[in-house]
C-alpha cells in the first residue's frame, strides 16, 4: 500500500494530450481548442511538449460535463469555471477570517476570566 507522500501531486504535469485525449474522450484537437481559448493551461516542456496534470484532466472533465451534459456553450463554460474559482477563493477567505475571529472570541473570553478571577 502506498503512502500519501508516494502520491502525485494534482499539480504536476504528468501526462501527455495524447493519454488526456484517451482518458477524457476528446480528439487532440479539440483540447488544443481548449487551451487557445484558455480554458486550461497544460504545462509546456523545453521541447515544447504539452504536459496536463491531474487537476487539467478533472478541469477538462469538467468542461465535458457542462459541454455535453448541460449544453453550456464554450463562453459560459469560461464564465462558470472563472465564478466557481472565485467562490472557492472567497470561500478559504471565509474561513480564515472565522478562524481569527474564533480566536479574538477565546481571547476575549480569557480576559474576561481573568478579569472576573481578579474580582
Amino acid at each position: 500500500m502506498r503512502n500519501d507522500d508516494e502520491l502525485i501531486p494534482q499539480h504536476e504535469p504528468v501526462f501527455q494530450i495524447s493519454i488526456v485525449s484517451r482518458m477524457i474522450g476528446l480528439h487532440q484537437q479539440t483540447l488544443r481548442s481548449y487551451e487557445r481559448i484558455g480554458l486550461v493551461k497544460p504545462h509546456r516542456t523545453p521541447g515544447n511538449t504539452r504536459l496536463y496534470s491531474q487537476r487539467d484532466v478533472e478541469r477538462l472533465r469538467t468542461v465535458t460535463r457542462l459541454v455535453n451534459d448541460l449544453g453550456v456553450n464554450l463562453a459560459g463554460v469560461d464564465v462558470i469555471l472563472r465564478m466557481s474559482s472565485q467562490i472557492e477563493q472567497l470561500q478559504r477567505e471565509l474561513e480564515r477570517v472565522a478562524g481569527l475571529l474564533h480566536e479574538a472570541e477565546r481571547a476575549v473570553e480569557a480576559l474576561r476570566d481573568g478579569a472576573g478571577a481578579e474580582r
